[in-house]
């Protein structure tokens, strides 16, 4: 294996280490300790969200030939993802929520996001985004191919991360520290990767989920990018957990209208 070959390798296992609770042995090596090294390997973020979803639509294939209900079969495909990836950017998305809709300033805000406790906006964001991706895995579990749904989570999953490292390169942090500060060594041939890769995850879907899906993935980087811009003046961790979330909602819906018979 070439120096650059294991590079890229280890880039991969970061990701997944990082974005999933898989428990991965990594070296010293693989690890790195610099910032530059975890914001170098998140051109692999959609490898791992491509993962994540072949994981959530291998328990969505198996609960609909079992012939569960449309409704179980779809909570299982997407609690599966939550449950390997620890609830990470649910997580963000709840602590967004609470900030953006609780603070009074930008100080505030902040600190809210920081706080583990969850308020009654991070409730109902959770809530929202559980039954809107349930709601639409629902109604592509009710077709009687086992495809539409398994390829519209690899698709969700790959090109929603795929928007991380650009998002990190076109807003500057909010916080001096923490991962959204990490991530801004990030290289922009990095970010261009992960694009390219995102696109391939949608690339098995229809022609009008592909178009669809890009151009509304493109509005809610728009608005995300504006809002945080706003409200706290950058980007954190937790917006990035938002921007995901928004991004998978997006697609998965985009997929229950287009891939529906």
């Amino acid at each position: 294996m070439t120096q650059q070959t294991s590079r890229w390798f280890d880039d991969v296992l970061l990701c997944i280490a990082f974005y999933t609770i898989v428990p991965l042995r990594l070296t010293d090596r693989q690890t790195g300790h610099a910032p530059a090294d975890f914001a170098r390997a998140q051109w692999a973020a959609p490898l791992a969200g491509i993962m994540i979803g072949l994981t959530g639509g291998g328990v969505f294939m198996a609960a609909q030939l079992a012939g569960l209900p449309a409704l179980v079969t779809a909570v299982l495909g997407v609690a599966a993802g939550v449950l390997l990836t620890g609830a990470l950017h649910e997580d963000g998305l709840a602590d967004v929520a609470d900030g953006f809709g609780g603070g009074q300033d930008r100080p505030k805000k902040l600190a809210i996001m920081r706080d583990s406790r969850i308020g009654t906006y991070g409730v109902l964001a959770l809530i929202i985004s559980f039954a809107l991706r349930t709601g639409a895995l629902a109604a592509l579990a009710g077709q009687t191919s086992i495809w539409p749904g398994v390829l519209a989570l690899v698709a969700a999953h790959g090109s929603s991360r795929a928007m991380l490292p650009l998002f990190v390169l076109q807003v500057p942090p909010a916080r001096r520290t923490g991962l959204g500060a990490g991530m801004s060594a990030l290289a922009p041939e990095g970010a261009v990767v992960a694009l390219t890769i995102g696109f391939m995850a949608l690339v098995p879907c229809d022609l009008l989920v592909v178009v669809f899906a890009i151009a509304l993935l493109s509005a809610w980087f728009g608005f995300m990018r504006w809002l945080s811009l706003r409200q706290i003046g950058g980007q954190t961790g937790d917006v990035l957990g938002a921007l995901q979330q928004g991004g998978e909602i997006t697609v998965l819906l985009t997929a229950s209208v287009f891939l529906v018979s």
